[in-house]
């Protein structure tokens, strides 16, 4: 039996879906994937909810996907993980979460909530950061405030503010915590080493620079209505950083969890406030130390976090 190269291409953003007016591939020409199709076995895998390991009715993405197909199996993702957790209440005994709670009551410091707020789950999900307000109004802290980042992408484009105000409806559900900035994830959720935007979030959740409203849901939909270079609306995703609440910036020894599950786009704002030999732009108060605390491990070499 001869042996035959194997090839596997994936084909990203090709769907299998309803051969109606609104589907791209059915209108475009393609012979080749029409002729592979013709001549040989063909049929449809599952790429969201529980076949990719993630809680039904959850959409899959480029990440979760290749991690399936590379490991041939069902890989639990950390979106199912953590949200099991919750339910279980095992997250509320997680010992770098209550690490970072411990913190705040020893040195009578602030608790600060960064990440994406939004239900997308491919970075984040607000349903995480609503479980560390609860641990926080648990064990009596009152200085609890949230950096809310807008999504844009995993969600609908301008969704943001409706939600920051579940999220402002909820923290007074809770009885604790407040907003204290909101910015587009373009600023904070930087990947590619473009240090004046991570420089522009950083400087809103530390010293407290940036437009001041202490409405952000006011704030947000203000932003909807400046028109960018294109002539667009701005989306969730451009919002430049508003400082909703004064003296609520980041301060030495106070705890900072990081909320979002998926490494890529957490580890250059992460390692702003953890590396003391970061050089990406100059930090005016200089490196001080946190209880940093990353949902999971965004880098192997970042020194003085905790993962969760």
């Amino acid at each position: 039996m001869s042996k035959k190269p194997l090839c596997l291409c994936i084909l990203d953003g090709f769907g299998n879906g309803k051969a109606d007016s609104g589907n791209a591939i059915v209108a475009a020409k393609t012979p080749n994937i029409d002729r592979l199709f013709a001549e040989n076995p063909t049929t449809a895998i599952g790429a969201s909810g529980m076949d990719v390991g993630l809680p039904d009715g959850q959409m899959g993405n480029s990440e979760v996907g290749h991690t399936n197909i590379g490991a041939g199996r069902i890989v639990y993702q950390e979106l199912t993980r953590i949200t099991k957790a919750v339910q279980d209440g095992d997250f509320f005994e997680n010992p770098a979460l209550v690490g970072a709670i411990e913190n705040c009551k020893k040195n009578g410091s602030a608790l600060h909530l960064i990440g994406l707020t939004s239900d997308g789950g491919v970075h984040s999900h607000n349903t995480h950061l609503y479980a560390l307000v609860e641990l926080a109004k648990r064990h009596g802290l009152d200085r609890v405030f949230c950096h809310a980042l807008l999504d844009g992408r995993d969600v609908p484009p301008a969704s943001g503010a409706d939600f920051v105000a579940q999220l402002r409806d909820k923290l007074a559900e809770i009885g604790v915590g407040q907003i204290a900035t909101t910015m587009g994830r373009y600023y904070a959720m930087d990947r590619d080493n473009r240090w004046e935007r991570v420089n522009k979030a950083y400087a809103a959740m530390v010293y407290g620079e940036g437009t001041f409203n202490p409405d952000p849901v006011d704030a947000i939909r203000k932003s909807y209505e400046t028109i960018d270079e294109e002539g667009k609306h701005l989306t969730d995703e451009f919002v430049l950083p508003v400082v909703c609440v004064k003296d609520a910036g980041i301060r030495e020894n106070d705890s900072v969890i990081f909320f979002n599950f998926r490494p890529d786009r957490a580890r250059e704002i992460t390692r702003t406030f953890v590396d003391p030999d970061f050089n990406g732009f100059e930090r005016k108060n200089g490196f001080f130390p946190l209880y940093y605390v990353c949902m999971t491990q965004y880098d192997a070499t970042m020194p003085n976090v905790n993962i969760a």
